[in-house]
């Protein structure tokens, strides 16, 4: 641990940063057209009665609103209000309705006063509240600065959400205990980056697995081993994966690995087969050609006396167990691995490209003659950590660094060194500094206009989840990245970029809710076909089908309705799609009409983040398309209405249970809109599988069979249902048609959510207009979501605090 000079440095300067206004004057009266009294009466006349002191329903009371917007949670509740009157849900179609005249005037005093409310806040603080970085952007920011390949996530604070994203600036708070968490992680990551030992010797080796621990107890049960040295797996079980035992690294560092296998006996289909790194768990899955030896090769970071690789055939089954003569006569599909070879610690130059980041070409030396310890040394401590400082921050802080910031971290080295610190740990508690300090911690927005270095990080943590590189910095420098022409070119150059993965990856995965894909387990009785393959498989088809409508700016509409998706020979098996060979790799795949799939309502993935692992839940997926596709989020549930029970007995039909539900009034107006989609994709079970029938995990004699296990059929799936508008539709493809009757909502709803995701700030009420426009201009371009990335760069929203 490092000295608390740091920890109590980055406090300090953490105390600089300006705060949020919290208190902002209420609007001005005489801005609207009706007054406080007019709307307080039309609360009391058409609402009071369900909202007010006596158990106002879903616990919102009417009678306690106040007037002052510029408290943002009485902004909001104004909202909620503004929200249902405008749609007709309230008062209930039961009760009196109000006439247009009085919902115009109460609408129009709430938005007047909302809007004013807005521009005294954002030219107070700016639309997005001061934003942190989040785990992940912290993580990938400091292996881009220091060239290093270092897992820090799980080391810091949980993050904060709200609108369903983990970047929002509201939700990122910073504790003391947070702070003292990012001092350590940056110990740890400079700790990996600095080198302090001699170049360590480099391995090359070829190994066979008829030398490892498991082909030799299992010997010809499992495996056959020919004559020249190639082991043929014949088993896919977790207990007979084999170990490259005989390389355990003695050094930390990246290693190459090379894999020559090939399909065995497998009736001229590929064969496919896992890796996994002991270091950093699943590799990936690889699929070899049949007879013909393939070499797979990748580069893997090991840690010291961590082990090997483990390679587990996949889909092979258990019938070579039950073969007389086990695998020496065994006739079926196997995976014949040759030989595996590793090469490394990899480096070009030593130290690496780390240590040299930091520190360039200051010389090492051996500072105790009994260590093989190395130090950096200076003959000009000072001259040599300001230019280290200097540079160094510069990236760090995504800007220049001021002479003020400057004088500070020199401080630290100076400090250092007085107490006899060698140079190179003086200019690490430095380092340490920089990295815990809010400069880095958090994005450098002022209210009003970006300038070019603040735009330059929100384009850069928008699609690489990291820091901006040095092309985005030099225009910064130059005041040309906020010329539109050149934000349009950088912006195509950054999506062009491996590293504009992040986006698939983090936006979708919060998006979609594919995050939550290991939340749950399936029921093993009642989905035994389920395993890791499939689920790895869910969540890098929604990734590769966002990459495609962004790379090639399909319309956005192929989210609700598509005639293609990306598909590996795992997902066309689970889907029922023929024709695509090979379980792993991954390719765009045309969709039968007759398949229901398309888009991502349908995607197994999403399917599963929205049943419980046994169960699917008609409300639970229909609040995700109200909230996730639509934008428009049901109101949480009243606090004294007890949840819908699934009957794992069958003995009720799901419909009645909901209509018992619905019978309560003050479920019924949200559950009109909630249960429609949910209907719609009860055709689908809770892994994402098609479905006629429900399945129940009860044996009886009679049960159906599925890998050895049984379930029981349950009552057949009913998938009709009514829109809360009087729309009928009889399946999961007749809803999707009725979703694109609407494409303005449909754009409207993701452009919100991209917004949210690009800015770290929630769309308000005075951002509509300007998002309306967007989704004006992406309609002429049938709504391209690459086009519809580039609006929402061009907009006021991205370009402003």
């Amino acid at each position: 641990m490092l000295p608390r000079v740091v920890l109590i440095t980055a406090v300090v300067v953490l105390a600089q940063v300006p705060v949020c206004a919290q208190d902002l004057p209420a609007s001005n009266e005489s801005t609207t057209n009706a007054s406080s009294e007019t709307a307080r009466a039309f609360l009391n006349h058409h609402c009071l009665e369900c909202h007010g002191p006596e158990k106002p329903k879903g616990m919102f009371r009417v009678d306690s609103l106040s007037a002052d917007f510029g408290d943002r949670a009485e902004g909001d509740r104004w909202q909620a209000v503004l929200k249902r009157v405008s749609a007709g849900e309230m008062p209930p179609k039961t009760k009196p309705r109000p006439s247009e005249q009085e919902v115009a005037a109460l609408t129009h005093w709430i938005g007047a006063h909302a809007e004013a409310a807005e521009v005294a806040r954002r030219a107070a603080e700016g639309r997005v509240v001061l934003r942190r970085l989040n785990r992940t952007e912290y993580e990938k920011t400091v292996r881009d600065l220091l060239g290093i390949d270092v897992d820090l996530r799980d080391r810091l604070a949980l993050d904060g959400s709200m609108d369903g994203f983990d970047n929002v600036g509201a939700a990122l708070r910073l504790s003391s205990f947070a702070l003292e968490r990012y001092v350590e992680a940056a110990d740890v990551a400079l700790n990996i980056a600095i080198c302090n030992k001699p170049a360590p010797p480099k391995m090359k080796q070829r190994f066979s697995l008829k030398d490892q621990h498991a082909v030799k107890i299992y010997g010809n049960e499992f495996y056959r081993v020919l004559e020249d040295g190639t082991v043929v797996m014949f088993i896919s079980t977790h207990d007979t994966t084999v170990t490259v035992s005989q390389f355990d690294p003695r050094d930390l560092g990246y290693y190459r690995f090379r894999i020559s296998a090939s399909g065995f006996q497998s009736s001229g289909k590929p064969v496919t087969f896992a890796v996994h790194n002991h270091s950093a768990g699943l590799v990936g899955y690889f699929d070899v050609p049949p007879e013909k030896p393939t070499v797979i090769e990748f580069v893997a970071r090991q840690e010291r006396n961590r082990g090997s690789i483990q390679i587990a055939p996949y889909g092979l089954g258990r019938e070579v167990t039950q073969t007389p003569g086990k695998a020496a006569q065994y006739q079926g599909a196997g995976l014949a691995v040759h030989w595996v070879e590793v090469e490394g610690p990899l480096y070009d130059t030593w130290p690496p490209a780390s240590h040299r980041r930091i520190f360039g070409d200051l010389p090492q030396e051996r500072l105790d003659r009994n260590s093989d310890q190395l130090e950096v040394v200076s003959k000009d401590p000072k001259a040599d950590a300001e230019r280290i400082i200097r540079e160094f921050a510069r990236r760090a802080f995504r800007r220049p660094l001021t002479e003020y910031d400057l004088t500070l971290f020199m401080s630290l080295v100076d400090g250092r060194l007085a107490e006899k610190d060698t140079f190179e740990q003086a200019v690490r508690v430095s380092l340490t500094g920089i990295l815990s300090s809010p400069k880095f911690l958090f994005l450098d927005e002022k209210p009003g206009q970006l300038d070019d270095f603040a735009l330059a990080s929100r384009l850069s943590y928008f699609f690489w989840s990291t820091l901006p590189d040095d092309e985005l910095l030099t225009l910064a420098e130059q005041k040309k990245l906020s010329q539109p022409e050149v934000l349009r070119r950088q912006v195509e150059r950054m999506l062009q970029d491996p590293k504009a993965a992040a986006l698939a990856t983090n936006f979708c995965g919060q998006w979609l809710n594919l995050r939550d894909i290991e939340a749950t387990i399936p029921h093993s009785g009642r989905y035994p076909e389920f395993d890791k393959m499939l689920q790895v498989s869910m969540v890098k088809e929604a990734e590769l089908f966002f990459t495609e409508l962004l790379k090639n700016d399909l319309s956005l509409t192929n989210v609700v309705a598509s005639d293609f998706s990306m598909l590996n020979g795992r997902l066309a098996q689970h889907y029922g799609i023929p024709g695509v060979e090979g379980l792993w790799e991954f390719r765009k795949t045309p969709l039968p009409a007759e398949s229901h799939r398309g888009g991502a309502l349908t995607m197994a993935a999403v399917l599963k983040v929205t049943a419980d692992g046994t169960n699917t839940s008609p409300v639970k997926r229909g609040a995700w398309v109200l909230e996730r596709i639509l934008g428009t989020p049901p109101p949480p549930p009243p606090p004294d209405v007890p949840p819908l029970e699934p009957d794992v007995r069958g003995a009720t039909s799901l419909r009645e249970r909901l209509a018992k539900h619905r019978s309560n009034e003050a479920c019924a107006s949200c559950h009109a809109k909630i249960d429609p989609p949910g209907f719609a994709l009860e055709s689908f079970d809770a892994i994402g599988g098609w479905r006629e029938y429900y399945r129940l995990n009860n044996w009886v004699a009679g049960a159906k069979e599925i890998k050895g296990k049984f379930y029981l059929q349950g009552p057949d799936v009913d998938a009709t249902g009514e829109t809360a508008d009087g729309k009928h539709f009889q399946n999961i493809d007749e809803f999707k048609q009725l979703l694109l009757r609407d494409k303005d909502q449909l754009a409207r709803a993701l452009t919100e959510r991209l917004v949210t995701y690009a800015t770290g700030g929630v769309p308000e009420a005075a951002d509509k207009p300007e998002i309306e426009a967007i989704v004006a201009r992406i309609r002429d371009k049938d709504y391209g979501l690459r086009t519809l990335v580039h609006e929402i760069v061009q907009s006021t929203m991205f370009k402003n605090k």
